[in-house]
């Protein structure tokens, strides 16, 4: 039985024939009578009394007739409330960041992308990059903010950001004094770095090998303030995004430029093939728009 049948058997009995129900729905009569003859067949019922010229409803016509007005009301209702969740989303997305991701890009998200949709909450869940990505994996989460690149076998991805990473360190350091730093003149620094779960750990390591020197790592942290406050201490350098810089006392650390600078990249990943609610499509709109790719 097809919807379009229902649709056309409520035309004739409103209408109180097959002439006036196909004028109005642009149906011609040989169609109406032939979707009439396969309802018939279908329900194994007579619909209208055959005895009479005038338009009449069996009993099971009349059962027919009022239980095809609820589905056709019940269905338009759901095409009325499909449009309204497409045009105000609801519901919860659940979000990985990394900490200091977070503390940098959460807030100004959290609070004009609620502005614009508040009836999506954003529940925060704040791990290392490669920690969020096997949370996606599991569908434990819906959408994080990663450390690029990542495998595009599994995630699809957003490039929102690219910045390049400068050398922290306290105004006491000797280092402090220089215009310009080149990576190579860390190798004998004390480093503090994130955790190995942080893909920032990894990144600074690769990136000193192929300076030629492994970092001498002498504390580790998952919180960028403890990092901070430990290179503030003058007890190691640090590698971190030039943004970070704007939250820092910079009376007490100094952010110095890197000769040959690499590069902070940072992108929004969804699982691959996985169905995207209305709201997280908006919130993956509002990220694109409002976080519009600069090299």
């Amino acid at each position: 039985m097809e919807f379009s049948d229902l649709k056309y058997f409520t035309a004739i009995v409103e209408h109180g024939s097959f002439s006036k129900a196909a004028a109005h729905i642009f149906v011609s009569q040989p169609t109406l009578s032939r979707t009439v003859k396969n309802l018939e067949k279908k329900l194994n019922v007579s619909l209208f009394e055959r005895s009479t010229r005038k338009l009449i409803l069996t009993d099971a016509g009349k059962l027919v007739y009022e239980q095809a007005k609820k589905i056709i009301g019940a269905t338009n209702e759901l095409y009325v409330l499909l449009e309204d969740l497409m045009d105000h989303p609801t519901g919860e997305i659940k979000i990985g960041i990394p900490p200091l991701i977070g503390t940098l890009f959460f807030p100004q998200i959290a609070k004009e992308f609620t502005k614009t949709y508040p009836d999506v909450s954003l529940h925060l869940i704040e791990f290392g990059a490669k920690k969020i990505e096997q949370l996606i994996m599991d569908s434990d989460i819906d959408v994080g903010i990663a450390v690029l690149p990542v495998n595009t076998k599994n995630f699809d991805v957003l490039p929102i950001l690219k910045e390049e990473f400068m050398v922290f360190t306290s105004i006491e350091h000797p280092l402090a004094e220089k215009e310009i730093i080149d990576l190579t003149e860390l190798a004998h620094e004390n480093f503090v770095l994130f955790t190995p779960e942080f893909s920032l750990h990894n990144l600074i390591i690769e990136k000193c090998k192929s300076a030629n020197f492994y970092p001498n790592i002498v504390y580790e942290s998952s919180q960028w303030d403890l990092i901070t406050e430990l290179v503030h201490a003058d007890l190691g350098i640090t590698l971190f995004p030039r943004t970070i810089y704007e939250k820092m006392n910079q009376n007490e650390i100094k952010a110095i430029p890197m000769k040959h600078p690499f590069l902070w990249e940072l992108g929004v990943i969804t699982k691959k093939n996985q169905y995207l609610s209305f709201a997280l499509r908006s919130l993956l709109d509002y990220v694109k728009e409002a976080f519009p790719l600069k090299d």
